[in-house]
């Protein structure tokens, strides 16, 4: 991204730092410094919780409570590249919370906001998915591989699965030098299986 970045800013020497992270398989916003000092004060605002991340996911299935807190420690094995949900302190656990609300329902799925009170490898993921709560086209983490070939060709859709269905759609943050409130949202494509809400997301 930093190098597509360069070219659309018409400068292959533009100094683009990268701030935080988003999984391969997630679309969605993303912050970017333009120099050290604004990539420095970005990530210590990320640090300290004074940057609003949140998220669009679609789980197959649906949680029992409307809304609620999910408070887990979470291990990444780096030579799996995936993290699973534990029950002690150990080294490379580290502690992960977010909060979640049910926005719609509809064919045994939900559609549900997430905001992180963390930012962990593969959290809203993992998290979910040790509550039996996939997210849509996360085989990775237990997701069926039944992505309903008449939903991908009504999306347009040219591959055979679907993406995960996790979409970074709010960023809120004040801004590297000015320190002014800045709001950021962008809304997932209209494919599956996010179509599937369209009405409850505008």
């Amino acid at each position: 991204m930093p190098e597509l970045l360069r070219q659309e800013l018409g400068d292959p020497n533009a100094d683009v730092r990268s701030v935080h992270r988003l999984d391969r398989a997630v679309g969605g916003l993303m912050v970017y410094a333009r120099n050290a000092k604004a990539a420095s004060v970005l990530i210590r605002d990320i640090a300290d919780r004074n940057v609003d991340k949140q998220y669009l996911a679609v789980t197959e299935g649906v949680p029992e409570e409307p809304q609620g807190r999910m408070e887990d420690l979470l291990y990444h094995s780096v030579r799996e590249n995936k993290t699973y949900v534990v029950d002690r302190k150990r080294k490379g656990v580290r502690e992960a919370v977010l909060e979640y609300r049910v926005l719609a329902e509809n064919d045994g799925k939900a559609l549900v906001q997430v905001k992180l009170l963390t930012g962990r490898t593969h959290q809203i993921r993992a998290q979910f998915a040790s509550r039996k709560l996939p997210l849509s086209g996360d085989h990775r983490y237990g997701a069926s591989r039944d992505q309903k070939p008449e939903a991908q060709q009504k999306s347009g859709a040219a591959t055979a699965s679907a993406p995960v269905a996790l979409w970074s759609y709010s960023l809120q943050f004040r801004h590297p030098v000015t320190r002014k409130e800045l709001s950021f949202r962008e809304l997932p494509p209209a494919e599956y299986p996010w179509y599937m809400f369209l009405k409850k997301m505008t």
